[in-house]
């Protein structure tokens, strides 16, 4: 498997939320993580930094962001051009879905922790 350069955007360092959990896996299934939420804290060894970050080489951004949230990063992902943006349960946005798309990147509407403990990440 290869690494996949993974963004959570919307981490929280809260164990009981999902981000938590997504980073936890990811770490412990290799991948480089990276990862910005509204507070700052460390899951698995991963700052959780609290403005963008320059990104480089992203393969994966997971959200974590309610649609009203995520309008914020709208040209910072496009920007950062993934290749792909996994809309988890409760973020789906179809305007996003439309931007993604005239930009040529792959949205795609599922669970992190679902597509890791079923090695189709």
């Amino acid at each position: 498997m290869r690494n996949k350069k993974t963004l959570i955007l919307g981490a929280s360092a809260k164990v009981e939320r999902a981000s938590c959990k997504a980073i936890n896996d990811l770490v412990a299934k290799g991948h480089s993580v990276l990862a910005i939420g509204q507070n700052a804290g460390e899951v698995a060894g991963v700052k959780i930094q609290t403005k963008a970050i320059p990104l480089k080489n992203i393969d994966t951004i997971s959200l974590y962001l309610n649609p009203a949230r995520q309008r914020d990063y709208y040209n910072y992902i496009v920007e950062a051009s993934p290749k792909r943006v996994i809309f988890n349960p409760g973020t789906e946005n179809p305007e996003f879905y439309q931007l993604l798309e005239l930009n040529n990147i792959k949205s795609e509407v599922a669970c992190t922790l679902t597509l890791l403990a079923t090695n189709k990440y």
